[in-house]
C-alpha cells in the first residue's frame, strides 16, 4: 500500500481549498482504515469552502474536510470486533463519547461531547480515511456506490420524515435543497398522503416532483402566498406534518401557520440567528409538536434507511446530479454555489 494519498484540504483560513498529497492515516485501536470508493459534497462543506463566519469559528486548519462517503475496510485496529478487512461500509458522521448521560440514554446522535467527522476531525475528501468503529455502518454488498456514499445526508431526511408516523398524512416540505428533495422522497416512500413542496429554484423543485411531490410552490412567482395556498387546499385546516429543511424566519412562520391543530413540525433547518415566533398561537393553542432533528438516530435511522433502499421504494438517484473526479472538486463546489442552484448531490470519485 502507498504511504501518501490525494486529499482536499483547507490548508489555511480563507475561501477555497487545495488538492494535496497527505500521509495515509493509521487506525487507532478502535478505528478502521477505509479506502474510499466515493464521497459527496454537503452544505456544511460549502460553508467550509466559502469560509463563512461559522467555519472561521469552528474549523482548525489544516483540515481534510468532508464527511459523506462509502468504501472498503483495509485495516482494523487491535480492539475492533465488529468489522474486518473487505467490509463495505458507510460512515455515521456524529462521533459520540459513549459515556455521557445523553449517550447512556440511547441518544448518541446528540452526545454531550459530540464531535463531527470532517469538521472536528480529519475527514473523507481523500483516497483513504480513518473512522471510529462506532461510526461504521456495514452496507449490503449490492448497494450501489453512489447511494451508499449519500446515506449520511439521506439519513437526515429519513429521521426528519419518520420521527413520527407519516403514512396517509398530508405533508408540507419547506426547502428545495438536496435535503428537502430527499425528504419528499422519504415521505412518498413511507406512504404519505398529499405532499406540498415549497422552494425557489425551478430546477430543484423539478427534482422534488421526481421524488414524489404532488404540489410545487415556487415562492419567487408573483402573488404566491404559501400559507393561503395551503389553507385553501386543506379547507382551512392546515397540513398534518411540516418538514422544515430551511429554518429561517420565513420558513418558521410558514411552518407554524400551516400545521394543523395537533400537528407535527420536524425542525431540521438551521437559522443563521435567532428567530421570532408567535408562541401562543403557533404552538400552545394549536397543541402543535416541534421535534428538533439533529443528525440520525444511531442506529434506528440507518436500519429504516436500509429497509427503504433495499425495498426499492426509496430511490434518491434523481437528486444525484453531478458525478466528478476528486481532482475536479472546484467544479463540484461551483455547481453547489451557482446562482440558479442547478445541482443536487455532487459525488466525487477518488
Amino acid at each position: 500500500m502507498p504511504e501518501m494519498m490525494k486529499a482536499i484540504s483547507k490548508t489555511k483560513p480563507g475561501p477555497g481549498a487545495e488538492l494535496i498529497e497527505a500521509p495515509i492515516p493509521k487506525p487507532g485501536p478502535k478505528e478502521l482504515l477505509v479506502k474510499i470508493r466515493a464521497t459527496s459534497i454537503c452544505g456544511t462543506d460549502v460553508h467550509i469552502y466559502k469560509w463563512d463566519a461559522w467555519a472561521a469559528s469552528r474549523i482548525k486548519t489544516p483540515m481534510i474536510f468532508g464527511h459523506e462517503f462509502c468504501g472498503d475496510v483495509l485495516e482494523v485496529g487491535s480492539d475492533v470486533t465488529g468489522f474486518k478487512p473487505g467490509d463495505y461500509v458507510s460512515a455515521e458522521s456524529h462521533i459520540p463519547c459513549g459515556t455521557c448521560v445523553v449517550c447512556r440514554n440511547n441518544q448518541m446522535h446528540i452526545c454531550h461531547n459530540l464531535s463531527i467527522l470532517g469538521v472536528d476531525t480529519q475527514g473523507c475528501f481523500a483516497e483513504y480515511a480513518v473512522i471510529p468503529e462506532i461510526c461504521a455502518w456495514k452496507n449490503a454488498p449490492d448497494l450501489p456506490t453512489e447511494l451508499a456514499c449519500i446515506q449520511e445526508p439521506l439519513g437526515n431526511a429519513v429521521y426528519t420524515a419518520l420521527a413520527e408516523p407519516i403514512s396517509g398524512l398530508s405533508v408540507l416540505v419547506i426547502g428545495d435543497g438536496p435535503a428537502g428533495c430527499n425528504v419528499v422522497g422519504v415521505a412518498r416512500a413511507a406512504g404519505a398522503g398529499k405532499i406540498y413542496h415549497v422552494g425557489k429554484y425551478p430546477f430543484r423543485l423539478d427534482l422534488g416532483r421526481k421524488m414524489g411531490a404532488d404540489v410545487s410552490i415556487n415562492i419567487t412567482e408573483p402573488g404566491v402566498d404559501v400559507v393561503q395556498m395551503i389553507k385553501d387546499d386543506t379547507d382551512g385546516v392546515g397540513v398534518d406534518v411540516v418538514l422544515d429543511m430551511v429554518g429561517n424566519q420565513k420558513a418558521v412562520e410558514w411552518a407554524l401557520a400551516c400545521v394543523r391543530k395537533g400537528g407535527r413540525i420536524s425542525a431540521f433547518g438551521i437559522p443563521s440567528g435567532p428567530v421570532t415566533i408567535d408562541y401562543a398561537n403557533g404552538i400552545v393553542f394549536k397543541g402543535a409538536r416541534i421535534l428538533g432533528i439533529n443528525g440520525r438516530l444511531m442506529y434506528d435511522t440507518w436500519f429504516q434507511m436500509a429497509g427503504l433502499l433495499g425495498s426499492g421504494k426509496l430511490d434518491p438517484t434523481p437528486v444525484i446530479t453531478h458525478r466528478i473526479k476528486l481532482e475536479e472538486f472546484q467544479k463540484g463546489f461551483e455547481a453547489m454555489m451557482s446562482s440558479d442552484r442547478r445541482a443536487g448531490k455532487v459525488i466525487m470519485y477518488p
